[in-house]
């Protein structure tokens, strides 16, 4: 993309605002904002032209080998716009190797290529392990080999049981002590059979 003259008195403009903030008159805003609109437009216009070389590209491929010298050339052009060629260009100048034009782009197409290839691979990165499975780790060497070595909390001991109390043989207060005589009573005596028995009555 190139700049004109007075294209580049505008963007020369918007960097000296850009580094100097100051008040802009009306006419560097507008200016600034024709030289965006020309950028865009301009960027456009090349994504347009990149379309349109890629699909003519392809029609020169697709009519291989007898369009080899407009497909060569084409080619090449692309290349110098930042084109990354496919497999099927490959595929092609291997076909066309006889060729030297042919045999030095394929080995121009070979190294970028590899060097996509290498990118893509560099830019893999490693699985990341979710947060609910990653486990902190102590690093040797670091503040946990200052600290003196923790022992393993040892588990509480059972409390014991409570033992029951043993059963209280001395005499309640409140009983009074008891006497001999009742603890052994007296032995009674036997009953004296009665002096005239009654007489039993003969069966008649």
């Amino acid at each position: 993309m190139a700049f004109g003259a007075e294209e580049l008195r505008v963007l020369r403009r918007a960097l000296a605002l850009a580094l100097q903030p100051s008040p802009a008159s009306a006419e560097d805003v507008q200016d600034c904002l024709r030289l965006a609109e020309s950028v865009d437009e301009a960027a456009r216009e090349g994504a347009r032209l990149r379309a349109f070389l890629l699909a003519d590209l392809g029609r020169y491929r697709a009519a291989l080998p007898g369009s080899v010298a407009g497909y060569l050339a084409l080619l090449e052009e692309v290349l110098v716009a930042g084109y990354r060629p496919v497999p099927d260009d490959l595929a092609a100048l291997r076909a066309l190797r006889g060729n030297p034009a042919a045999a030095a782009l394929l080995d121009r197409c070979r190294a970028l290529a590899e060097q996509d290839v290498r990118t893509r691979l560099a830019g893999r990165a490693a699985p990341v392990v979710p947060h609910s499975r990653t486990r902190l780790l102590a690093l040797p060497g670091g503040r946990a080999a200052d600290e003196p070595a923790k022992k393993p909390a040892e588990r509480p001991a059972a409390a014991p049981k409570p033992q029951s109390p043993p059963p209280d043989r001395s005499p309640r207060p409140d009983r009074p002590i008891p006497t001999p005589g009742e603890v052994f009573p007296p032995r009674r005596k036997p009953t004296p059979p009665p002096a005239n028995p009654p007489q039993q009555l003969a069966a008649g």
